[in-house]
């Protein structure tokens, strides 16, 4: 199973006690996944549509445990989802109807079939919570965090994302919104924003789970840029050294490297005895030994004659 569905199957198990942070939680499910219809005698019906078995279960129990409505529940198999059902649960009972709106405080928007709750459902913290758990139950998904960080949410109307953005912004995430073909997306990709959300929905198993996978990658990204820096200072290193002989082998050739004062002599002829030693290492095999800066001053006068060497040679030639 993917991690977005493991995070789903976790928060259909949760069940809040409190009987106002439930009726948040279906408004939620109930904006994102269901419609509100008239019927041709003028009654309205609730439906809601999912193709997750536990997210329709949790639906309708719910439904139960809030109103002690047992909902119709249906399943129609299609040819596009291979594997899962579209399920469909309706409360069709007119007065049951009226106690979930009047509940949900459900407002009507300009699309038909589309309402949404109003904030008067969202004023405490654990149910903004438990709104937020609704919400990705019905059309929420993320990312393998292996792979990359992205939390989203696909709303039908924008009033219904900005909605969302308020909830997670009372939490102290940042949300975008975003137009995908026919639907508003409400994402988040930050690994940070993402653990906070899931703690605000309570998955605290999909919480550690995302945790000790951005340390493992965390130590994995720490160990590749040490070995990167590494592979790196080594290849500066070895240039170094192959100019160094370079240089020394030409004076060697040219004046031989007794004609040089006994420091750079002796420097010289370290470092053809140990061509793959650092300058620091260089300098500890003289004797008396010399710091890195002394080793790196005596190269440099070693480069002055092999470049008036190299320029003579040029004068001559031309």
């Amino acid at each position: 199973m993917s991690f977005s569905s493991n995070v789903k199957d976790e928060l259909a198990e949760a069940y809040s006690s409190a009987r106002h942070c439930q009726i948040a939680e279906i408004a939620a499910m109930l904006s994102m996944d269901g419609q509100i219809l008239g019927e041709e005698r003028g009654h309205l019906v609730v439906v809601l549509h999912t193709v997750n078995l536990a997210v329709a279960k949790k639906y309708f129990t719910l439904l139960k445990k809030t109103f002690n409505i047992s909902a119709k529940v249906s399943v129609r198999r299609s040819a596009f989802l291979q594997k899962n059902g579209i399920y469909t649960i309706v409360v069709t009972n007119r007065e049951d109807v009226r106690r979930i709106l009047d509940a949900t405080r459900m407002m009507p928007l300009d699309e038909p079939g589309q309402w949404i709750p109003s904030g008067m459902v969202l004023q405490k913290d654990c149910c903004r919570r438990n709104f937020l758990r609704g919400a990705y139950l019905a059309s929420g998904s993320m990312s393998n965090p292996e792979k990359g960080y992205h939390f989203e949410i696909a709303c039908t109307m924008r009033q219904k994302a900005e909605q969302l953005r308020e909830v997670l912004a009372s939490f102290g995430v940042d949300a975008k919104i975003i137009l995908r073909k026919k639907y508003h997306v409400l994402y988040v990709k930050e690994g940070d924003q993402i653990v906070d959300i899931l703690g605000i929905m309570a998955a605290h198993v999909a919480l550690m789970e995302l945790e000790n996978i951005r340390i493992l990658k965390g130590m994995r990204e720490a160990v590749n840029r040490q070995v990167n820096c590494e592979t790196a200072n080594l290849s500066k290193t070895t240039s170094a050294a192959f100019e160094q002989i370079s240089d020394i082998q030409l004076i060697q050739q040219k004046l031989g490297l007794d004609s040089l004062p006994e420091p750079l002599r002796e420097t010289a002829q370290t470092r053809l005895n140990y061509p793959d030693v650092s300058l620091k290492e260089l300098g500890s095999l003289l004797d008396p030994p010399v710091g890195k800066s002394g080793v790196n001053h005596r190269l440099r006068k070693l480069k002055e004659i092999a470049d008036s060497l190299r320029v003579n040679e040029e004068e001559v030639s031309c």
